[in-house]
């Protein structure tokens, strides 16, 4: 891949918000002091209804520092994070538009690197490696292997998962492909996915960090959530793996398969053992206890949680999408 240090094109950073005031001062303040010309450097707020005078901060942020160009768009009502990415792109004026979410954290080189890489004229969309910021646990675990298959994927070509935290996108790429959906979750996976189908690489990139927060409640209902929209992202996405570039098309099915297929495997599995095992079989009994041992060994605790998460989510999109959500603690 081709990679020009020296590439800088004026870039429009989009950070939707709702109910960011605690946070959203520390999120300009780190966009500000990237390593990147800030005369390139153009942010726009879009605040769907916030009632906590987000939109107040900002304003007042703006006036601190008038050399960097802040539009703030004011929503009247929540009608989702896609509806809010698509009204500030008619502001946008960047040959680049990145989308960052308001609670996460670039490293100070992130965005120039993320940049760097565009400008090879195969690469439409490029994103970030994620760090929990305050996570623990099944989520540090989770993370490390998550990125790991995410850097490896898109060395392969590209991989079909990005991460809202930072996601940098060619302008006309993505034009292309309509902007953000609206109809499902997981809008930059699916955006940079529909970027892959068209023939440019979408990758993630192992020297552009980004730390996130990790819900301090509700931890569980934060992680099925974004399993929601996965799956969501992975059912639509599927339906056009006819048309992926051959380097992609197993990797896309692959994921597909991953998150939409397998849970329900292993699920049925342990059903079944724990029928035979109730109807007096040692092997049986034998397996589910090994698989019970297992737990204590952290790659496939994280694994087994996972599955689980994405079992419940299934379950949970018969009803609803969770395109809008209750905003959760950080």
């Amino acid at each position: 891949m081709r990679e020009e240090g020296g590439y800088t094109p004026r870039v429009t950073v989009i950070i939707p918000t709702y109910n960011e005031a605690d946070a959203i001062e520390e999120r300009l303040n780190n966009i500000y002091s990237q390593d990147y010309p800030r005369e390139k450097l153009e942010i726009i707020v879009v605040d769907s209804a916030s009632a906590d005078g987000t939109p107040a901060v900002v304003e007042k942020w703006a006036e601190q520092h008038l050399d960097i160009k802040v539009l703030l768009i004011r929503e009247e009502q929540r009608r989702g994070k896609a509806n809010a990415l698509n009204h500030a792109l008619r502001y946008a004026t960047g040959e680049v538009v990145a989308i960052a979410d308001a609670d996460a954290l670039w490293a100070p080189e992130a965005l120039r690197r993320a940049v760097a890489k565009l400008a090879d004229p195969t690469v439409g969309a490029v994103s970030c490696v994620k760090r929990p910021l305050n996570g623990r646990g099944i989520e540090e675990g989770y993370r490390g292997f998550y990125n790991q298959l995410r850097v490896a994927e898109s060395k392969l070509w590209s991989t079909p998962i990005f991460h809202g935290e930072l996601a940098a996108f060619r302008r006309e790429a993505l034009e292309a492909v309509g902007g953000f959906p609206t109809d499902i979750g997981a809008d930059d996976s699916y955006t940079a996915t529909q970027i892959a189908l068209r023939g440019l690489r979408a990758i993630v990139a192992d020297d552009v960090l980004c730390t996130e927060a990790v819900p301090r409640r509700d931890y569980h209902a934060w992680r099925i959530r974004r399993a929601q929209h996965l799956i969501q992202h992975f059912a639509k996405a599927i339906r056009r793996l006819h048309k992926a570039p051959p380097p992609f098309r197993g990797v896309l099915a692959a994921e597909a398969y991953l998150h939409v297929v397998n849970p329900w495997l292993l699920a049925g599995a342990v059903a079944a053992l724990a029928a035979s095992a109730a109807a007096g079989s040692l092997p049986a009994l034998a397996i589910l206890a090994l698989g019970a041992a297992l737990l204590a060994y952290k790659p496939y605790r994280v694994w087994t949680a996972a599955q689980a998460y994405l079992i419940t989510a299934a379950v949970k999109n018969l009803w609803t999408k969770e395109l809008i959500w209750k905003k959760q603690k950080k």
